[in-house]
């Protein structure tokens, strides 16, 4: 999760990007647009969901193992076991 306010701005502004083209996807829909062109529109809502996910999965990734490399994490300690079998039911719903 990004924490700081640059990062939560850009996260905000990617995901209101995201909400745009799904409502604009809707309106295509409603207008009866050829199959192509939504098509052409899914493609860009996906690869900007996929952009936004890799940008968070990345953010968890360094948050996570940089601060148990650096002994930095705060309350219990969590297991690198633990961990991996998240992080790996995270990426494998993302791959999904």
């Amino acid at each position: 999760m990004p924490h700081s306010p640059a990062e939560k701005k850009r996260v905000v502004t990617r995901l209101r990007r995201i909400q745009g083209q799904a409502l604009a996807l809707e309106r295509a829909v409603n207008e009866g647009t050829e199959c192509g062109a939504l098509l052409q529109q899914l493609a860009a809502l996906r690869g900007a969901t996929n952009g936004l996910m890799a940008e968070v999965l990345e953010s968890h990734l360094r948050e996570t193992f940089l601060q148990s490399a650096q002994g930095g994490q705060q309350g219990p300690r969590i297991e690198p076991e633990s961990q991996i079998d998240d992080l790996m039911r995270i990426v494998r719903s993302y791959l999904k």
